[in-house]
C-alpha cells in the first residue's frame, strides 16, 4: 500500500484567501509553505489503481500535480474516481463537484454522511447530469470491509459533530470517522483521522494495531482559537483535540508503535511555519508533521 498526501491543511487552506495572520502571510511570502486541503491518495498492490480519502475544493489541482494520478497514455479520460469520505464537511466534499468530468464516481461514506450529501446538498441531483454516481456503504471497523483499489476500507466512528448545513440532523457517532485502510497483500494497516474530537476507546484500539496513523493537527493548543480570536470556543469545543497540553494527542501518539503524522493544519497553527520551535517538540517525541506530496509505502 502506498499513501500520497495530496494536502495537509484544514478548511480554507494555507494561506486562507481572507486572512493575513502570520501563517497566511508567511505562506504568501514563501510559496513552499502553502498547503492544500487535506486529502490522501491510496494505491494498492497494483499501482495503476487508486482512490482518494476526502475531496476538497482544490482536488483537481492536487490530482494534476502528481503524474501517477493523471490519465494514462492513450486515455482521454480517467474512467472511474473512487472517493472515501471521513465526514460531510464542505472542505472534504466540495471537490466531488469538481470531479464531474469523470465517467463514473464511486463514493464510500457512512449512512449519515451519505444522507447529508444526497438530501441536504442534493449531490445526486447536481452530479448525475454530468457523470454516473455510485454510493457504497463504509462499514464500521470489525465488520466485513468494503474494497477499493484492492484495499479493505472501513470506518472507526469518532464523533457526532455535524456540518453546519446539517446541524439539526439526528446525532450519530458515524458523522465523523477515521478511515481504516488495510492492505491484504502486505498486511499493513493505516488509520487516517483528520478530525478527532475525542480519543475514543475504538480509536485507541485501532491506532494501537496500525502501522501508520494520521491524526488531526488543526490546533497546537486548547486555547489557540480563543487566543487568536477566530472563535469563542476552545480547540476541543470546535471538534479538534489539540496537539499539546494535558488533553493533547502528542503524548498518546508518542506511545504508539506506529509511524505517526499530523495533518489538517489550521492557518493559525505555528506548525505551518517550518522554523517554529514546535517542530522540535514533536521530533523529540518521534512524531512527524505531514507535508503536501509526501509518499509513504507500507
Amino acid at each position: 500500500m502506498l499513501l500520497l498526501t495530496l494536502g495537509t491543511a484544514a478548511g480554507g487552506g494555507v494561506p486562507q484567501w481572507n486572512c493575513a495572520c502570520p501563517g497566511c502571510s508567511g505562506a504568501r511570502a514563501h510559496p513552499d509553505r502553502r498547503r492544500r486541503h487535506d486529502s490522501l491518495a491510496v494505491f494498492g498492490e497494483d499501482r495503476s489503481s487508486w482512490f482518494l480519502v476526502n475531496s476538497g475544493p482544490d482536488i483537481t489541482e492536487q490530482l494534476e500535480t502528481h503524474a501517477a494520478l493523471r490519465p494514462g497514455t492513450g486515455s482521454e479520460r480517467t474512467p472511474v474516481v473512487r472517493i472515501l469520505l471521513t465526514d460531510a464537511e464542505l472542505d472534504h466534499t466540495l471537490g466531488l463537484l469538481r470531479l464531474r468530468e469523470a465517467h463514473h464516481l464511486e463514493i464510500y461514506a457512512t449512512a449519515p454522511v451519505r444522507q447529508a450529501l444526497r438530501e441536504r446538498l442534493a449531490l445526486d441531483t447536481v452530479l448525475t447530469p454530468y457523470t454516473a454516481v455510485t454510493w457504497h456503504d463504509l462499514p464500521p471497523a470489525g465488520q466485513t470491509p468494503a474494497v477499493a483499489a484492492g484495499i479493505e476500507v472501513s470506518a472507526v466512528p469518532l464523533s457526532t459533530k455535524r456540518p453546519r448545513y446539517a446541524a439539526d440532523a439526528a446525532e450519530d457517532d458515524a458523522w465523523v470517522v477515521a478511515a481504516r485502510l488495510h492492505d491484504p497483500a502486505s498486511g499493513a494497516t493505516a488509520l487516517y483521522a483528520p478530525a478527532l474530537a475525542a480519543w475514543t476507546e475504538g480509536f485507541a484500539k485501532e491506532a494501537a494495531g496500525a502501522d501508520c496513523v494520521f491524526v488531526d493537527g488543526t490546533f497546537w493548543d486548547e486555547e489557540e482559537p480563543r487566543r487568536l480570536a477566530i472563535s469563542a470556543r476552545t480547540s476541543t469545543g470546535m471538534g479538534h483535540l489539540p496537539i499539546d497540553g494535558p488533553g493533547g494527542t502528542a503524548g498518546r501518539l508518542s506511545q504508539l508503535p506506529a509511524r505517526c503524522l499530523y495533518t489538517h493544519f489550521n492557518n493559525t497553527n505555528p506548525l505551518v511555519d517550518p522554523i517554529a520551535p514546535q517542530h522540535g517538540v514533536l521530533a523529540g517525541l518521534g512524531l512527524e508533521v505531514a507535508q503536501d506530496g509526501m509518499v509513504i509505502e507500507l
